[in-house]
């Protein structure tokens, strides 16, 4: 090849911004709403919601709605051309009959102005039949209220090694759910041009899937609507599924009268009628050798599903796939259900079931090292697993050693022995106040439980100047995913950055595009942006020129293609789910946290005082981005586990937490006094876009650190050896009533 390969620019790895950081800053970014403004004789949606969390709807007169000025059309059931669902299980009628839950809409009042949806709606007369509620995950157990299929991941002789075992204990662990509370609330707005096309932007994470809800609700194919994602304030899976009957009741309305229709749900709208993560229940009995290494764990996980499936049951699947986390248990038996409740529709939450199903074998190990008289960090170096060994579900370890390099990093790079024994003379010193360290690994699968969604495809324009145009199929949610694909493309080519320019992700651009998760977008997008690219570059073999663009321009008149349609597929990957066993991951992410808190006996307040982390994301596309990663997923895993208490009441499902002001997020208070972030030097990985690991969601789990450290501390209250047990989340009230039975413990010792 002549031309500059020899001096190609090499931008793929490099500390780079991210590439909309001034837009961010300076409030010049655009948002899905922000374009209402850009787009006359908009339409303003509201939806009428039921006060019940489980009711039919006995009658429903929009007729008084028309009688409010400004109004000009209320949405109901009788107008779905298509099919009345929301989703893609037909299981979330887009209009109910009957409702599910407090605050789910029954139909939608459309107006000039959204003052005049509002009175609109209100003004709408609906009656109600209540009926029976199940709000609770206890209660609906009990109810025997479950809802899809009931899956086991087992391997080994759990019965038998039970009953050989030296140590055999059992337990309860619960944990809450999480709202996503992403800045930018649900968004569509809708336009249909003059030929009856449907042109829909939203803020989705999964815009092939909101295209085919939108054309099943208006029935119309795909072809007909095109659905764009042009940047999304926070997503965390929240919209994943979420947002397609937003689009679709916009589309709708749009549809119907012929001007562009707006949904966008207020903060309070959005926390009381969307889906959250996953809260789940966790009986289990494990069984310890003589030197407490794990031989058993037998448990049965119930997450609370809400009214619909969405994604429970994947979410449920990825939950009893990483109970294990990173250890070696010969002998598994774990059975899986979804609770259904009259609650939103739980949905994906960063980490998707994994981080419930990790947080049981933590809290396990966490409540069981003082009764096994070992140190809990002790306790789990010996568990990690080694080369040679699989998962309960049959997949080999690969790269095993690394949840052990990484632990042993932050080990010796936080000095950790050395602190522990300055706690423990603190400690000694400080009756009222003590001090906790704990430190915790993380292994985390990567790809789509479904193997399918694990493909992607790419659109690289090259223009006669040598300017590069990309498009690909996964959504910027402020990640840094286009960053990364930006630096992807500018490698491969050769290119300087400012040479590339990323077009909004589009369905008419990149079809059958996967959903933005699984951690999976860098790794699928970039392989497909690499090999529209590598199609580009072999067209140019031969071409003459001394410069890039030279070269390229010489193509054209050469009448060689200057474009090229990627596509990247994950292979290797097999997964059987009636007997949920097989190889579902690319590869496993590693890392390890070491955590010091420091607790307050008289209010059970605490203060994060240092957190080390040490991280693997294989060779990092973009440093910067994933350092940013790591430190966002750690302060998140952290709210979830300490801070964020959802709260619903038990008689009407209302959601009682439904604003910053009843649900605490972390904030710059609750960060570390003192965070270190190492990522884990010569952890190439191969088979992936460049060497690199996905970041997005593992480094969620570093948190479990912080709530061993925080049973630690409330440890400390009592006499050597007392087991705390610790509620999820475990905010100031749980942390404080576990030191009081430490306490108590204490008390019961003395002679």
């Amino acid at each position: 090849m002549t031309g500059p390969s020899s001096t190609r620019v090499r931008t793929v790895g490099l500390p780079l911004q991210h590439e909309s950081a001034d837009l961010h800053v300076t409030g010049a970014a655009l948002y899905t709403d922000d374009l209402v403004q850009r787009t006359p004789h908009v339409l303003h949606a509201h939806p009428v919601q039921a006060p019940h969390a489980h009711a039919r709807v006995a009658r429903l007169d929009p007729t008084p709605a028309y009688d409010v000025p400004g109004v000009v059309r209320v949405l109901t059931a009788a107008d779905v051309p298509g099919l009345n669902d929301g989703g893609v299980r037909n299981d979330e009628p887009l209009f109910p009959d009957e409702v599910m839950y407090h605050g789910q809409a029954v139909c939608w009042v459309l107006g000039e102005t959204l003052e005049a949806a509002r009175r609109g709606a209100a003004a709408v007369a609906v009656d109600y039949d209540e009926l029976p509620a199940i709000v609770t995950i206890g209660d609906a157990i009990a109810a025997d209220s479950f809802q899809g299929g009931q899956p086991t991941v087992a391997r080994g002789d759990v019965e038998a090694a039970l009953a050989g075992a030296a140590h055999v204990f059992s337990g309860v662990t619960e944990m809450a759910g999480q709202e996503h509370f992403y800045l930018e609330t649900h968004a569509s707005l809708a336009l249909v041009d003059e030929a009856g096309q449907v042109f829909v932007q939203s803020s989705t994470q999964h815009p092939t899937e909101t295209q085919e809800v939108v054309a099943h609700v208006l029935g119309r194919h795909s072809h007909d609507v095109t659905v764009q994602c042009l940047r999304m304030g926070g997503a965390f899976g929240g919209k994943e599924m979420q947002p397609h009957g937003y689009a679709a009741v916009a589309a709708l309305g749009a549809t119907l009268t012929r001007r562009p229709v707006r949904v966008r749900l207020t903060r309070a709208q959005d926390m009381a009628m969307t889906g959250k993560r996953h809260g789940f229940h966790a009986e289990w009995r494990v069984g310890f050798d003589e030197d407490g290494c794990l031989q058993a764990v037998d448990a049965t996980l119930t997450s609370d599903g809400g009214w619909s499936l969405d994604l429970s049951e994947p979410v449920l699947a990825r939950a009893l796939c990483h109970v294990d986390n990173a250890y070696w248990i010969p002998h598994v038996r774990l059975h899986g259900r979804v609770a259904q409740t009259h609650k939103t529709s739980q949905t994906a939450f960063r980490g998707f079931g994994g981080p419930q199903g990790m947080l049981v074998i933590e809290d396990v190990l966490g409540r069981c090292a003082p009764l096994l008289g070992v140190d809990p960090m002790e306790l789990r170096r010996r568990n990690l697993y080694a080369e040679g060994q699989s998962t309960p579900y049959g997949q080999p370890v690969r790269h095993a050693e690394r949840a052990g390099l990484a632990w042993d990093q932050v080990v010796a790079e936080g000095r950790v022995r050395d602190r522990l024994a300055e706690i423990e003379a603190f400690n000694a010193a400080h009756p009222h106040t003590k001090r906790g360290l704990a430190v915790t690994p993380v292994k985390f699968g990567i790809a789509f439980n479904f193997t399918a969604f694990n493909q992607a495809g790419a659109l690289v324009h090259v223009y006669k100047d040598g300017s590069v145009l990309i498009n690909h199929g996964g959504t910027e949610m402020g990640q840094g995913l286009h960053t990364k694909m930006i630096q992807v493309a500018a490698t491969a080519l050769g290119v300087p950055l400012d040479r590339v320019r990323l077009a909004p992700t589009r369905t008419d651009k990149v079809p059958n595009t996967s959903a933005t998760a699984a951690s999976s977008s860098s790794d699928l997008n970039g392989g497909a942006i690499q090999d529209a690219c590598d199609q580009i570059l072999a067209r140019l073999e031969g071409v003459p020129g001394d410069t890039w663009e030279e070269r390229v321009r010489a193509a054209y008149f050469q009448r060689v293609q200057l474009w090229a349609a990627g596509f990247y597929r994950t292979e290797g990957l097999h997964w059987d789910p009636a007997t949920m066993s097989g190889h579902p991951f690319k590869y496993f992410a590693y890392g390890a946290a070491a955590a010091e808190v420091e607790v307050d006996g008289f209010t059970g307040a605490y203060t994060t005082r240092r957190v080390d982390i040490v991280h693997d994301v294989g060779d990092s596309l973009s440093p910067l981005v994933d350092l940013g990663q790591i430190e966002g997923g750690f302060v998140q895993g952290a709210g979830w586990l300490t801070l964020e208490d959802l709260r619903w009441d038990d008689q009407d499902g209302r959601l009682l937490t439904g604003s910053a002001s009843t649900y605490k997020l972390p904030s710059l208070s609750e960060m570390p006094l003192d965070l270190r972030v190492t990522l884990l030097p010569h952890a190439h990985e191969d088979g992936v876009v460049h060497g690199s690991k996905a970041v997005g969601e593992p480094p969620l789990m570093l948190a479990f650190s912080v709530r061993e450290a925080l049973r630690q501390a409330a440890a400390a209250f009592g006499p050597p050896g007392t087991s705390v047990e610790l509620a999820s989340p475990a905010t100031p009230e749980a942390v404080y009533w576990a030191l009081e039975r430490a306490r108590s413990a204490a008390q019961v010792t003395v002679p």
